[in-house]
């Protein structure tokens, strides 16, 4: 049974970006016939703003965008987290770290690699095992050994869609095919290196939240922003050390903000007006190549979007994939 979610961070309310990403996943749930949930992606608490989640919640309903079960708080699963990291550890998959970004910054300029603008430096495995692990300094992280399991055979999944997205180069690269942007493959090991999976102060990574989080609620489908569309090979890669099953994903256009970077809380991005939820919808749809909706009720308007959507989305197949340029 089709299940998907809409995982938002409460550092702020909704805005035009956030509302885009909402409404594609919920259109696509009702697309399936299968249940949406609402998880708020709460474990990096330091930036979380008091009461933005609740916030969250009541723009979601005032667009008639109502989860299917309760909300969850990613901030309550610490439980499920620790027990992740710990598989991790003794399947050999994941191990301590003492390097801080500068130490990282250093051990890549002397192999001539620097930073690009807006990116992060790979990870160079420093304190890899085999690569003298700690040298008697304190512990800081945990990472993933990306290449633990690089050469491991995944189990053969029944859908042959998991079978064409689970597969893993012997060269290293992974491959996956996104609903809506086609092929897509990334050499996780050597453009992105052992990624954190608890960070220096004690906090979850969201790479491993995200990834327990959506098999322990059965997600099948992620419909979510392009932005986090590179996420999705470190997040493949802890399904398969995991031994978790990987959803289908569908990554959606962006919205701008003036500069031409991704509207977003950090860049000063305001709350949608919700005067009007039609209008803020219709917005929402506008960017999702949607039509605009015949009337200015509420229902209705969801109702017209939910049958294009159908149409275009409604099924996992390659007829559907080979309509995957239609957006953006």
């Amino acid at each position: 049974m089709y299940v998907g979610r809409f995982a938002p961070s409460p550092t702020g309310p909704l805005h035009a970006g956030s509302l885009v990403a909402a409404l594609a996943s919920w259109l696509d749930a009702r697309a399936h016939g299968g249940r949406w949930l609402v998880r708020i992606e709460d474990v990096d608490t330091p930036r979380c703003v008091p009461g933005a989640d609740r916030f969250i919640l009541s723009q979601l309903a005032t667009c008639g965008l109502t989860p299917d079960e309760a909300p969850t708080w990613q901030s309550r699963h610490g439980g499920r987290y620790q027990a992740a990291l710990d598989q991790l550890v003794a399947a050999g998959h994941a191990y301590p770290c003492a390097c801080s970004r500068k130490d990282i910054e250093i051990a890549q300029a002397t192999l001539g690699v620097t930073r690009q603008r807006g990116a992060e430096l790979p990870y160079p495995g420093t304190c890899r095992p085999e690569h003298g692990g700690l040298r008697g300094r304190a512990p800081r992280a945990w990472r993933l050994h990306t290449g633990s399991f690089a050469s491991d055979g995944a189990p053969a999944p029944a859908d042959a869609h998991f079978t064409a997205i689970n597969s893993e180069a012997p060269s290293g690269w992974l491959t996956w095919h996104d609903r809506r942007l086609g092929p897509q493959r990334q050499h996780v090991e050597r453009e992105v290196g052992d990624f954190v999976l608890q960070r220096a102060d004690g906090l979850w990574a969201y790479q491993l939240a995200v990834v327990v989080d959506d098999a322990a609620q059965g997600v099948t489908h992620v419909v979510r922003g392009e932005d986090l569309a590179d996420n999705t090979p470190r997040q493949m890669s802890l399904q398969r050390a995991l031994g978790l099953p990987t959803p289908h994903y569908l990554h959606t256009p962006l919205v701008l903000a003036a500069d031409g970077h991704k509207l977003s809380k950090q860049n000063g991005a305001f709350a949608i007006d919700l005067g009007d939820p039609v209008t803020a919808l219709r917005d929402a749809a506008h960017v999702l190549d949607l039509s605009p909706a015949t009337g200015d009720a509420l229902a209705p308007a969801l109702a017209e979007w939910s049958a294009e959507w159908r149409d275009r989305w409604g099924v996992d197949s390659a007829s559907a994939m080979a309509r995957s340029a239609v957006i953006g």
